[in-house]
């Protein structure tokens, strides 16, 4: 009898990843918002009885971190109440969780790697979310698996990649921040290393995904563009400036460095990580193939 999962957020980028590369001896629904709001308990009760899920993927969550300091209500349903819910539904039936979280945690004060053993201390609503989030999750059901990441991005969905993308082929000149160091993250490899994490009943607690390096806003828009002109995505290069964060002002005060040590995730699941620029490369030659079919 194949393993039954069921995996929320659909309908985001790494929700459509994890569909993408679903093992097919695995029975896998994919719900998104529209078919379950695990903000409301009951229905998230009614829906675990429908499909009695094993294994459940927490890709949904409420993702506007601008929105979200105006409206901590919303964040706080999605990325607060939603994960408790699946966690005490997870409990009640035995199913095993594995909630996704974010880099947005941390304050961006580090000089190396943030480790999953240090401490949080999120800037913004979104990142104060999440980390209830994570919280609620571990406090509910502590043999669950928090996996944080950052960065992300996909052929699926709205992303950063997607719009550097657009914006090159309508300008002639773009400005993108500097000092704001990461490390961006394939969904695709993310979903893999949540479905490694999903077969395996002993890991717990938190974990850090993204590829490896790391670079600021401006190091990954030029090797967008360089990358993509390369496959021929782009009919011509586009000049990119540095700028401060200070010349482009948010609601959401963002992390001046949040790249994540990872040396634990590579080690627990026997995988290598795999540089970003590669990573990007694969994603837009994988995205080049879409367009043409």
């Amino acid at each position: 009898m194949k393993q039954r999962v069921l995996v929320l957020g659909a309908g985001g980028q790494l929700g459509r990843e994890l569909q993408y590369t679903v093992d097919p001896q695995l029975e896998c629904t994919a719900l998104a918002r529209h078919e379950l709001d695990i903000g409301d308990l009951e229905a998230v009760r009614a829906r675990f009885t429908e499909l009695l899920p094993q294994v459940v993927i927490n890709a949904a969550a409420y993702t506007a971190v601008d929105a979200a300091e105006g409206d901590s209500a919303a964040a706080h349903r999605g990325n607060v109440d939603g994960p408790a819910n699946l966690a005490r539904v997870c409990l009640e039936t035995g199913a095993r969780l594995l909630h996704v979280s974010t880099d947005f945690v941390f304050d961006g004060e580090a000089s190396r790697p943030y480790r999953s053993s240090d401490p949080a201390a999120p800037l913004g609503e979104y990142g104060r979310s999440k980390l209830a989030g994570e919280q609620a999750v571990l406090g509910i059901l502590p043999q669950a698996l928090v996996m944080r990441s950052g960065w992300v991005y996909s052929r699926f969905g709205n992303n950063f990649v997607k719009t550097m993308l657009r914006l090159m082929s309508e300008r002639d000149e773009l400005g993108v921040v500097a000092d704001q160091v990461g490390t961006p993250t394939w969904a695709r490899g993310l979903a893999g290393a949540l479905w490694l994490a999903a077969g395996r009943n002993d890991l717990s607690g938190i974990y850090h995904w993204s590829d490896a390096g790391e670079c600021s806003w401006y190091d990954f828009a030029v090797a967008i563009c360089e990358e993509a002109s390369a496959l021929g995505l782009l009919e011509r290069r586009v000049n990119i400036r540095p700028i401060s964060t200070s010349d482009y002002p948010t609601a959401a005060k963002r992390p001046r460095y949040s790249v994540l040590d990872k040396t634990r995730s590579w080690q627990d699941l026997g995988l290598q990580g795999v540089h970003w620029r590669a990573q990007l490369r694969t994603m837009l030659a994988d995205l080049k193939e879409s367009q043409d079919e």
